[in-house]
């Protein structure tokens, strides 16, 4: 058997490990007061009042099944409807995930989710792009599930498309049941962002894109 000389045992270190993706973000208007934080590689966690209770819900499947660690306090003005809230929690939302993502080394930038929660079906992909854009296709089968209006779904998305600079595509592909169809976007949506935040072993250090920056 062969002892290794020195010339022939590996000299390289370990990588360091990677900075933490965590931020804080607030917002304050005239309409609301939110302040936002987020850790991309936390387990789940989430601390949620925004005072709208199926909008918590929602946030909560962001956070359980996106991986990440949630913390979102939201005053508005609720005794006029929800819209200012649910908007600009998906403002302040995309605001604290592009500051949390950073340059974007070694991501890998694409990530999609099918969903389903009994006869309810959705499919959300996302591109870490640069670029916003979002296609949002959601027959809801009521327009209140409790206190929430689902309108106010594309409204929130819409926002944090605009400020995460992601390409988002949502598809609700089955659905009877509101809640349900809803649940199935939020969920997919979770698992969407989760892959495509994963830092990708192969390519640490590089851009995902031909351009060299996103």
């Amino acid at each position: 058997m062969l002892t290794p000389t020195p010339s022939t045992v590996s000299s390289a270190t370990p990588a360091e490990p990677a900075a933490a993706r965590i931020s804080e973000v607030t917002r304050k208007t005239a309409e609301t007061n939110i302040r936002v934080r987020v850790n991309l590689d936390g387990t789940g966690q989430s601390r949620l009042a925004t005072g709208i209770g199926f909008f918590d819900h929602m946030l909560d499947q962001i956070a359980r099944h996106g991986l990440m660690d949630l913390d979102i306090e939201a005053q508005g003005d609720l005794h006029i409807d929800g819209h200012h809230t649910v908007e600009d929690v998906g403002i302040t939302l995309g605001q604290a995930v592009a500051k949390a993502v950073g340059d974007k080394k070694g991501l890998r930038r694409y990530g999609h989710a099918y969903v389903p929660l009994d006869e309810a079906l959705s499919r959300v992909v996302i591109d870490f792009s640069g670029r916003p854009g979002l296609e949002m296709n959601v027959p809801f089968k009521s327009g209140m599930i409790g206190a929430f209006d689902t309108q106010l779904t594309h409204e929130f998305f819409q926002g944090f498309v605009n400020h995460a600079l992601v390409t988002l595509h949502i598809d609700n592909l089955k659905g009877e049941n509101a809640h349900h169809q809803a649940e199935t976007v939020f969920k997919a949506f979770a698992r969407a962002m989760r892959a495509a935040l994963e830092l990708d072993p192969r390519a640490l250090g590089t851009i995902p894109s031909t351009k060299g920056s996103l």
